[in-house]
């Protein structure tokens, strides 16, 4: 048996793209699943110091549903370094004006806060309708891995 951890080589990795329609899904589950993705951490070549993950496409970003009364209640602000200068706006507004910023945003937050998570979020491409002009790239739709798919690739290994 090898003690030694494997630490994957830049030349080594390759990124595949996937295709995510948010169309009814909630806001953080679909950001949790997207930020896995990005990140790298549902293959098993994953390294934490490198950019290991896959590109993702978000469609239907307009159709995201959230729970409660957080289209009202949740809020994003921004100062502007003036005196007096938050400002603030709701999720319902952020999704009316530009619904693709929810996601990126939503996501963003669960990426490292450094040079590699700008590196990761270069891979989110987010849409509003369910057009996207990737088709060159066949993205391939993801589909999250149940708990008997997992137990049967670990039994097979």
């Amino acid at each position: 048996m090898n003690s030694k951890t494997y630490s994957a080589k830049r030349d080594e990795l390759e990124a595949r793209w996937y295709v995510i329609d948010a169309e009814g899904q909630i806001l953080g589950r679909v950001a949790t699943q997207v930020a896995t993705i990005l990140r790298g951490k549902h293959k098993p070549t994953f390294t934490p110091h490198l950019n290991c993950g896959d590109f993702v496409i978000v469609v239907n970003a307009a159709k995201i549903a959230v729970t409660g009364d957080r289209l009202d209640q949740k809020m994003y602000y921004r100062h502007s370094q003036y005196p007096g200068g938050l400002k603030e706006e709701s999720l319902r507004q952020v999704l009316q004006k530009h619904p693709e910023r929810a996601i990126e945003r939503a996501v963003k937050g669960m990426l490292p806060h450094n040079r590699l998570g700008d590196d990761i979020m270069h891979r989110l491409k987010v849409y509003a309708g369910p057009q996207h002009p990737h088709q060159a790239q066949q993205p391939i739709p993801w589909a999250q891995p149940t708990a008997e798919q997992a137990l049967a690739a670990k039994a097979e290994a």
